[in-house]
Parts: structure tokens; sequence; C-alpha cells
């Protein structure tokens, strides 16, 4: 967010926490993009505030919290002494979470597939309207081939990831029988090591799909832990999510910090990925 929306939205969601009771005297934006996410002193509080279009996003993630929790996922729940819901103040949306202080130790390979396997459990356990991860592919490339909203993107790059991200939506889905829900983004940045051991966090990003598909995002070596997955489509699904990352940072209004970074960072990545993927 830009400064001044910035400033209203952690007021926002200053206002609404005491509103609700918890004593705030400081907050802290841990996390700032298209949302922001603050420290809230010393009530202990983690508040994800975003525009008011994210309101159904919002929603869905607060969904998947609550079913998650009540599964035994390894999930950052909801804060529990506020109703937990989506609350709606000067034009953004705010959901509070607890915080977990995290502990320095690096989580292994190892257990960082375990703590997937134990998400893709608990997943199948529940029952949610959850999109396929195709559309989010599809939501990607409506960026790119619409110019209006790339207007930076380079017509030869337009078709790399244009044919990228079509071409390998159809392959991953081909074998969609073994599909089941998904956390969507399990990249390190979204797993927090806790006292309470590895837990996940941003559940807005929940789909179905192949576990491959959450595979592609951790790091390389937690796949060789997880018993059954498929080597070659990991590849598929890793360039896949390179594809997707690079549209969405050629957005006009993507918010993304060093965005200019990584729209050629992304491309290249992408690039070593297809390679990758083919052998070469």
């Amino acid at each position: 967010m830009e400064p001044l929306e910035l400033r209203r939205a952690v007021e926002a969601g200053r206002a609404t926490a005491s509103e609700l009771g918890l004593q705030v005297d400081d907050v802290i934006v841990i996390h700032n993009s298209d949302r922001v996410v603050l420290r809230m002193i010393p009530c202990g509080v983690l508040a994800r505030v975003a525009p008011s279009e994210h309101l159904a996003a919002s929603e869905f993630e607060v969904e998947v919290a609550r079913s998650l929790a009540d599964a035994g996922a390894p999930v950052a729940e909801l804060e529990p002494r506020v109703e937990p819901r989506v609350h709606v103040r000067d034009a953004f949306v705010i959901s509070f979470w607890t915080y977990y202080e995290p502990v320095g130790s690096k989580i292994t390979p190892a257990d960082y597939a375990d703590v997937l396997m134990r998400h893709h459990a608990a997943l199948r356990q529940i029952n949610l309207d959850a999109p396929h991860f195709s559309d989010r592919v599809a939501r990607s490339l409506s960026e790119v081939n619409d110019r209006e909203r790339s207007l930076e993107l380079l017509d030869s790059d337009r078709e790399f990831l244009s044919n990228t991200l079509s071409g390998l939506s159809a392959a991953v889905s081909i074998g969609k029988a073994g599909d089941q829900l998904l956390h969507g983004e399990p990249h390190p940045g979204n797993l927090l090591n806790t006292r309470r051991g590895p837990l996940f966090v941003d559940l807005a990003t929940c789909c179905r799909g192949p576990i491959e598909f959450d595979l592609a995002h951790a790091p390389e070596d937690v796949a060789k832990h997880y018993a059954g997955a498929d080597p070659d489509l990991i590849h598929q699904c890793r360039a896949l999510n390179w594809a997707m990352f690079s549209a969405w940072r050629w957005r006009r209004n993507d918010q993304m910090p060093d965005r200019n970074h990584w729209r050629v960072e992304g491309l290249n990545r992408l690039r070593a990925a297809c390679l990758r993927m083919s052998g070469t």
C-alpha cells in the first residue's frame, strides 16, 4: 500500500481492535503489499487488513482457518478473544489472528515435508467450495493477454508467458482424479516456526489440485521426504508457479515491494524452470 493508504489501514485496524476490547498501544507493520499484516502491542494480536474489494477472499480465509482448526491442522489460528469473522471499517476489511513469536531454528526439509503432509491430511477431512488451481492460472493469463492491464510487458515476453501459462495449466490438469484441497502457496514465507511447531499462514490461497502444486512452492529438498510425489509433475508445477508469479508482477497496479527487480527475476526463474523441465 502507498503511505497514505497504509496509514488509513493501520488506523482502521487499530480502531477496530480497540472497539473489540483489545489493548493497542502500538502497531508494527510486519508486511505491506496489496494488504497489510499488523502486530498489535501489548494485546499480542495479528491483524490482516485489506481494501474492501478483498472482502470475499478475507471471508474465505476465515472459513478455511475455522475448518482447519477443527480438523487439528498445523495452521495459525484466529484470535480467540474476538468473534471469528471479518470486520469492515473505512473501506477496509480486517481479520484478527493469534500472534506467534517466531523461533530462530531452521525448518529442515524432513520437518517441512511432515508438516505439509499433516496439513494435506487435515484438508482431506474438510469440505470447502474452493477454486481449482487452474482458475488462478486463468486469472493471471487474463492479465497477460490484456495489454491495457500489463502495458509495460514486451510482446515477446507476453507471448512466452501466455503460451507457458495455458500449456502448463492444461498439462498439470490432466490427472484431476488425484486432486484434493491444497494450501495453494505453502512457500517458506507462509510457514512459521513457532514454539508450537511449524504453522502455515495465509490460508486464502486454498484451492484444489495435485499435491505436487503445493510441493512446487516448497524448497526443492522437501519433495524427497514426501512419499508418493511425482518429480516430473513438481517440475511442471514449479514452472507454472513462476509463470503466475511473473504475470502478476506486470500488472499496472501490482504493489509487491521491489517490483521492478522481481519482474526481471521472475521471467529469468521461469525460463530456467522451463529448461529444467525439458531436461536441457
